[in-house]
Parts: C-alpha cells; sequence; structure tokens
C-alpha cells in the first residue's frame, strides 16, 4: 500500500500494537525526513554496514542448516522455503538462480511465497495473516526427509508459522531465518538463524536491513550446499548451464582457469566432450581420453574431483 490506510480487502486479523524487534524506531535516523539527500544516503549506508557481522555471527546455525540440506537432496528430498513479502520474493529469487547458476534440478529448491506468484508483483499483505493456508500448502508439498527453511522478518508470520508446523509434523526438518533473536518461535524449529539487524533506518521497513540480512543467509546458505554437493570445483561454476553468448565465453575461461591450458586447446576438448565443461575439465587435468573422463564423473556422482580421484589410482 502506498498510504497509511488498512486495506479493506481480504480477511484480516484484528489490529495489534506490533511489539516485534524490527519495528522499533532506530536512533540514529530521527528526523531523517528533514536532513540533505547526501545525509539521507549515509545514514542508511552505516546502518546497511551492521548486516554482514550479525549474519557472520550465526554461521556455526546456518553451517547445520547446510548440513541438513544436503543430506536431505543427496537422499533425493527437496529443500522448501516459506516465506511472506520481502522474505518470500527473496526466497523465490535465491531458488530461481539455483538451476542456471550451478546446474541444480528444479525441483531441489521450491520457494512458496503468501499470496501465490500474484505476491512477487504486487504487495498481497493479508495472506501473510493465514496460518492455515501456509499449513495446508506444507501439508500438500512437503515430505518426510525434506528441509523446510521458513523467511519471516519478524519472526512470527502466520503463513510462514503453519507451515513450519504442518511441516514438522509431517517429519521434515523444520528452519526458521528472521531478524528477531528472541523469536518465540526459535523454540519450535530444529534450526533457528536470528539475525540481530537493529531496528530499520525507516522503523518497520524491513525491505531494509531484514531482507538485507536474509539475502545474505540465503546466498550463504545455497551456495554452501552446491559447494558440499560438488557443483563448484576449486572457486569455479562447473555446473554453469550455458544459456546464451556470454556464458558460452564464461565456460570456455572456466575450463582455461581450471586446467591452465590454451583457449585453443580448451575449446577443442570443449568440443570433442559435446560442450560439457565438467567432462572436459577432467580429460584435461587427468589427460584421460573423454569417454574415461565422462565415465569417471558418472561414477563419482558427477563431482570433478572424485572423478580425478578415481582415474589417478
Amino acid at each position: 500500500m502506498t498510504s497509511g490506510r488498512v486495506d479493506p480487502a481480504g480477511p484480516q486479523r484484528p489490529a495489534v500494537r506490533v511489539g516485534a524487534a524490527t519495528e522499533g524506531r532506530n536512533p540514529q535516523s530521527l528526523d531523517l525526513d528533514l536532513l540533505p539527500t547526501r545525509d539521507v544516503l549515509t545514514v542508511i549506508n552505516e546502518a546497511d554496514r551492521r548486516v554482514p557481522g550479525a549474519v557472520g555471527a550465526l554461521l556455526d546455525e546456518i553451517a547445520t542448516a547446510v548440513d541438513l540440506a544436503v543430506a536431505a537432496l543427496r537422499a533425493g528430498h527437496r529443500v522448501h522455503y516459506f516465506g511472506a513479502g520481502t522474505s518470500g520474493r527473496l526466497g523465490v529469487l535465491d531458488a530461481a538462480e539455483l538451476t542456471p547458476t550451478f546446474n541444480a534440478p528444479r525441483d531441489w529448491f521450491c520457494a512458496h511465497i503468501a499470496g501465490g506468484p500474484t505476491a512477487l508483483w504486487r504487495a498481497v499483505e493479508n495472506a501473510e495473516d493465514d496460518d492455515r493456508t501456509g499449513a495446508a500448502e506444507a501439508t500438500e508439498c512437503v515430505h518426510a526427509g525434506d528441509l523446510v527453511v521458513g523467511l519471516a522478518a519478524s519472526g512470527r508470520t502466520p503463513y510462514v508459522l503453519g507451515a513450519l508446523a504442518a511441516a514438522r509434523a509431517r517429519g521434515a526438518a523444520t528452519v526458521l531465518v528472521c531478524a528477531d533473536p528472541g523469536a518465540g518461535a526459535a523454540a519450535s524449529v530444529d534450526v533457528f538463524v536470528g539475525v540481530d539487524t537493529g531496528p530499520e533506518v525507516v522503523a518497520g521497513s524491513t525491505r531494509m536491513k531484514a531482507g538485507t540480512a536474509q539475502k545474505l543467509v540465503l546466498n550463504t546458505f545455497s551456495t554452501a550446499v552446491m559447494v558440499r554437493l560438488g557443483r563448484v570445483y576449486s572457486n569455479l561454476m562447473v555446473d554453469l548451464v550455458a544459456t546464451n553468448a556470454k556464458l558460452r565465453g564464461r565456460v570456455l575461461s572456466i575450463l582455461v582457469e581450471a586446467t591452465g591450458c590454451s583457449e585453443e586447446v580448451s575449446r577443442r576438448a570443449l568440443h570433442e566432450a559435446d560442450g560439457d565443461l565438467k567432462t572436459a575439465l577432467v580429460s584435461l587435468v587427468s589427460g584421460a581420453g573423454v569417454p574415461a573422463a565422462r565415465a569417471a564423473l558418472a561414477r563419482a556422482a558427477h563431482q570433478v574431483r572424485g572423478a580425478l580421484d578415481l582415474l589417478a589410482t
């Protein structure tokens, strides 16, 4: 909404003054509306600097979530994101980027947002108050062995908490990522990631520091999952899907970087491997032919280092 009115559309819970940590006023941004433009930007930038450190303080918790996700995916299960508003949109964004970046199967990470696809483009604010819808969606698609990650800046969004409760009842592991270290829901999930981002520059606008924290946590979490699953070699995206000229050029650059071979040799290896980066890489590094490299990758669950170890024995 663009005004201070209460949206009359849809079912509503009674208005209750919110006491969540994400709703407090930031003493550093009082009279923000009286500041010159450059000073407004300075206040926002200085507040944003708090976020990386707050995320860094919870790396142990994030690591536990990563290990749960890796175990779930290796066992043939899935990771689900359930969120509302900014948090839900960031979950959709993170899940959408994993296939082109890491060639992750599209059903590995499933993103659910309160209000459905419409909420990606237009706020469907009342949808986040519906715990029954969250529970119903989780009951329909979550299975025992899955991992469900709830994304809620306040840590108390009914849609998200309903999904987490239903997921746990179905035998899924659960994680809650929020911006309130004291969120009451912490005790009801397997892993709690309560990032202490403090009050927003604009009070209650959790698209700011809280949203930045959620983006950092999700990037850290999903990237680490892909690394642990062998979809990165050294620090290179060896499962990249080359869908345009820029990305085809990046594939060639990755092969040159990974092997130390010339561009000409790398281009020829890619051609012999039918464009498959991993096969060309294993072939060049090991000295084995393309058929042997391809067979080794199949035996090593398509992990480059595992394939190289097989060919070295």
